[in-house]
């Protein structure tokens, strides 16, 4: 591809400055609904696949369609993929936003907008790109009501043009986009070619970004969270899904029911499992706790106001010991909040869901592969501790495109857990249901259908005795009580443990966890070299919390957890767990706007703390 004075950037009588390559944030902003998705995506993949590393970030509104929305590609050569804070190259496509979007933009960075919107006007601070999108697509695409979708493939081969960013990979990510429909994208490359002739023949090149060929991503895939947990928990042998559909969970859902399709039906034909789509979030829980309780590897997926409404439920599990998995793909709240926007603010609600004294195990993924892996972890622990396991995404992780790791295949084994057979019983002779045997708080329990007069036991959600018998005496609730608070403590050790990154000489650890992390490697860099602060680094990973996390506090002077939400809630979740000598070296650096957070808020909020 030919190239026009990449680099050089004279707008406004300033002097050239130096090439920016592979280092910029590109943000479209379109209406929602218009198709930009498959235009995005396209530009997304083709970065992609030039090796370079790329993550993309989708704000869009909670209505069908009319109000603004935007896509942000983050292209990075040393692998940052959190959102970045700064726009770099700004795609304006919206009436309504546009004047906003170009006065939020950082002296230096490009605009590209439709020449209706005649944004050059604003500012002379930055490089500005007027481009005739309805008078290109009118030729390429006669069937006027198709043209408000393919104006948006029509940027793609502007930006193409602009950033360099290879034609092939564009046209391979354009094929792929619409692999089964072959009119759909010779259509589409059209329109891009359009633009990227018209940007050949009419824009000169004047902003230093651009998109060069790398070798760092080799053998990586681009996957949603979602999509990667419900491959999981199909790996960990879930045969019932019941679900309701609700935001951002709905796309794990459904992307589990065609991996089911697909690898779930038998050699006769007929299906292995079972989903049902519920009334609402109480029935789904209800029926994968039935399902639980019959042997079956169970699960429901919501957000947070599914989760408020499975409260009586999550105690009957916790109670009763029966085994079960809910995914939380957190969303903003209180109430319905912003449906639409990430957030990890469910941890408390969930930690204690239920009336009483209740306490659950909760796994916090950070990323696909971890939503892969951790899917199977959950319900191997479900099963070992029969009990529900909740396991907390958000919307950034489990919408939006990520660059992964291929996924290892599964080698541990699944693990029932305590699990009576006809042969067992055959041997023992009789058991009792929440007796503790061996000392680790755990019974045994036996499946409906257990061919054998001493399989069966009544599973009580009201007062017991370790034979399972109906008891209100005081010494048995509290004796019940005791034991399951000891195997929420014998969790402890098996759940994931956290991940460490220690600095030379740190005195101050910071603590994260879920899709928090990727903000915190690039803070942790931004500390270092512009601060000449060090700090090590702890990724929670699972509660109940493992023994290194007050190890990690007690070496540190002072430790500042990170999290998205108002309240400070994992940090509330480990003053309850700590002794007060840690909890009084605890800071919070709270990010609550619904956005992912980024690297640079992080990094000065804790600068202004540590840096005198």
């Amino acid at each position: 591809m030919a190239t026009t004075d990449v680099g050089l950037h004279e707008s406004a009588g300033r002097v050239p400055v130096a090439p920016v390559v592979n280092n910029m944030s590109i943000q479209v902003a379109t209406v929602n609904g218009s198709g930009s998705q498959s235009s995005n995506t396209v530009l997304l993949r083709s970065i992609f696949q030039m090796v370079v590393p790329v993550s993309g970030k989708n704000l869009f509104p909670s209505n069908i369609a009319g109000l603004p929305t935007w896509y942000t590609i983050r292209a990075n050569k040393d692998g940052y993929v959190a959102r970045k804070k700064e726009i770099d190259f700004l795609v304006a496509m919206n009436l309504e936003t546009a004047r906003d979007d170009v006065m939020s933009l950082a002296p230096g960075a490009a605009v590209l907008y439709d020449e209706p919107l005649n944004l050059s006007g604003l500012r002379d601070d930055l490089v500005f790109y007027s481009v005739p999108f309805d008078k290109l697509v009118a030729p390429v695409c006669p069937e006027a009501k198709l043209r408000k979708l393919v104006k948006n493939m029509i940027y793609v081969g502007v930006v193409a043009r602009l950033l360099d960013i290879e034609m092939a990979e564009i046209e391979i990510a354009v094929r792929r986009q619409f692999a089964t429909k072959v009119k759909a994208a010779n259509l589409n490359l059209a329109a891009v070619q359009a633009g990227f002739d018209y940007a050949t023949a009419s824009l000169t090149k004047r902003d230093p970004y651009r998109i060069q060929r790398m070798d760092k991503n080799h053998g990586k895939i681009i996957i949603d969270g979602n999509a990667a947990s419900a491959l999981g928990c199909v790996f960990a042998g879930v045969t019932v899904l019941s679900w309701y559909p609700i935001t951002p969970s709905s796309s794990l859902a459904e992307s589990m029911i065609e991996y089911l399709k697909r690898f779930r039906i038998g050699p006769d034909g007929k299906a292995t499992f079972a989903v049902v789509q519920a009334e609402d979030e109480l029935a789904a829980i209800g029926m994968v706790l039935g399902a639980g309780w019959a042997g079956a590897r169970a699960m429901t997926t919501t957000s947070g106001p599914g989760i408020s409404l499975m409260s009586e439920f999550a105690g009957l599990s916790y109670y009763a010991e029966i085994p079960a998995v809910v995914w939380d793909i957190q969303r903003v709240g209180p109430s319905t909040g912003l449906p639409t926007r990430t957030s990890q603010g469910d941890i408390l609600s969930t930690a204690f869901l239920s009336h009483g004294d209740t306490k659950h195990i909760i796994l916090f993924p950070s990323s696909p592969q971890e939503c892969f892996s951790m899917a199977m972890e959950a319900f191997n622990l479900a099963e070992k501790f029969q009990t529900l396991v909740f396991v907390l995404s958000d919307l950034d992780l489990g919408m939006n495109n990520w660059m992964s790791d291929r996924f290892p295949y599964p080698e541990k084994p699944i693990e029932r857990g305590k699990v009576l057979t006809k042969e067992d019983l055959d041997e023992l002779g009789s058991f009792s249901r929440y007796k503790d045997v061996e000392g680790d708080a755990i019974g045994y329990r036996t499946l409906p259908g257990t061919q054998h007069p001493a399989a069966a036991y009544f599973t009580r959600g009201s007062g017991h005795n370790a034979e399972a018998q109906y008891s209100e005496r005081p010494a048995d609730y509290e004796a019940n009580m005791d034991r399951l608070s000891r195997k929420f403590e014998q969790a402890r050790s098996s759940v994931p443990a956290p991940v460490l990154e220690k600095m030379p000489k740190a005195e101050v650890g910071i603590i994260a966890f879920g899709s928090s992390h990727w903000a915190l490697t690039e803070s942790q860099d931004q500390l270092r070299d512009e601060h000449k602060l060090a700090t090590d680094y702890l990724r929670i990973r699972a509660s109940p919390f493992s023994p290194e996390i007050a190890d990690f506090i007690r070496e540190h002077k002072r430790v500042y957890v990170v999290e998205q939400n108002r309240d400070a809630q994992m940090l509330s979740l480990l003053k309850l767990d700590l002794d007060v000598e840690l909890v009084l070296k605890l800071r919070s650096v709270a990010h609550l706007d619904g956005l992912p957070t980024d690297a640079r808020s992080v990094t000065d909020e804790i600068a202004a703390m540590e840096v005198k």
